[in-house]
């Protein structure tokens, strides 16, 4: 994004004033930088697959990974796979204190629990001193599906009082034993129900919200579904670190998340590519050309926006706020922009090597630029 299509103030999110916590070295909550997540799907014991899975998504920009550990094979495996990565790890723990524990000594940086579900009041207080003694985080994470007996009794379905309730519950258990550091989420498959949990939730805690749409769906719906109730969430400055659940890949979850941010200006991660949807207007393959560039830009992590428009009516108003752009033309040739103005014409058929140049000097600039 460039800093001239920044400043607008109709653009400005005011985010919700929530205290920070760590998770290992990321900040979550307060002024830190709203962080993206995903979580493995590879079996936790097979260290070699998981691992190299975590470099995938580590390379699309993850900042904090979920590790499931349902059984001890898979805390003995988190040990290695702490070490080996480069970003914070959660250990996922439904139901058994003892994995909870094992995952702290491993060195999980986090502990996704429900502490309603771990057991007696003497297991959930071993698991929050086994959190305190290593420097452990604790999310609170309450699902739509999964809610207790009593509340689905009380409520008659699932509902944002009902996901509230769960909630406000569990945080009063890790109160009551004195540990304050642990972010909530209150995730559903419903777009509707997840966004007004979070809306109400938001204005009865001051502790980090982790966001997700539980189970959205495979990689189209499921981003639709996630954009939806995230953009809401966030346009409303709710939100302090994101999860997109999706059948897919878990690093796509990562590059969807970083997508959503970009678009509401909240984080500017990668070459933010404004591109038309092609007409007989144009003057090159726009969907091909953007197709190839998207690919080809995918290794930029730098900030750079870039306009890909296909003829002269919209392209050198788009041009205007990115910082480089191509404009169709005639003859075969269109107009190369930097920093909004027109700087010379380039032949399309050299037009996608020329592009991926000035972009890739423009992130060795700003990374030349960044302190140290």
């Amino acid at each position: 994004m460039s800093e001239l299509h920044a400043v607008r103030p109709w653009r400005r999110i005011e985010r919700r004033k929530s205290r920070q916590i760590k998770v290992g070295a990321v900040a979550v909550g307060g002024d830190a930088p709203i962080s993206v997540q995903t979580m493995t799907n590879t079996p936790t014991p097979d260290v070699g697959a998981t691992v190299d899975q975590i470099r995938r998504c580590e390379e699309a920009g993850v900042d904090i990974i979920r590790v499931s550990c349902p059984d001890e094979d898979s805390t003995k495996a988190l040990k290695d796979i702490v070490k080996a990565a480069k970003v914070p790890i959660v250990a996922d723990i439904h139901f058994h204190y003892r994995r909870a524990i094992e995952a702290a000594q491993a060195g999980a940086a986090c502990l996704r629990i429900n502490p309603g579900n771990i057991g007696s009041a003497d297991r959930v207080r071993d698991v929050v001193q086994a959190a305190k003694d290593h420097g452990c985080a604790i999310r609170i994470g309450v699902n739509a599906g999964s809610l207790e007996a009593d509340l689905l009794e009380k409520y008659g379905e699932p509902c944002p009082e009902a996901m509230v309730e769960s909630a406000l519950d569990h945080v009063n258990i890790l109160r009551d034993h004195d540990f304050h550091e642990f972010k909530i989420s209150v995730k559903a498959s419903d777009a509707f129900l997840t966004v007004a949990a979070y809306t109400a939730l938001a204005e009865a805690v001051d502790c980090p919200l982790h966001l997700g749409v539980t189970e959205a769906g495979p990689a189209r719906i499921g981003t639709v579904k996630s954009s939806i109730a995230l953009g809401n969430l966030l346009w409303a400055g709710i939100g302090d670190t994101i999860r997109v659940s999706l059948a897919a890949a878990p690093e796509e979850e990562v590059r969807v998340g970083h997508d959503i941010l970009k678009s509401l200006g909240l984080r500017t991660r990668g070459v933010n590519i404004i591109a038309c949807p092609s007409c007989a207007r144009q003057g090159f393959d726009v969907i091909k050309t953007v197709e190839t560039l998207e690919a080809r830009l995918a290794h930029v992590s730098e900030p750079i926006s870039l306009s890909i428009i296909g003829c002269v009516v919209n392209g050198p108003g788009e041009a205007l706020f990115t910082d480089l752009g191509f404009t169709g033309g005639g003859k075969g040739a269109g107009m190369v922009y930097r920093a909004g103005r027109p700087d010379h014409k380039m032949d399309n058929d050299r037009m996608v090597d020329h592009i991926v140049e000035l972009v890739e000097a423009r992130a060795a600039e700003l990374r030349a630029a960044r302190p140290e």
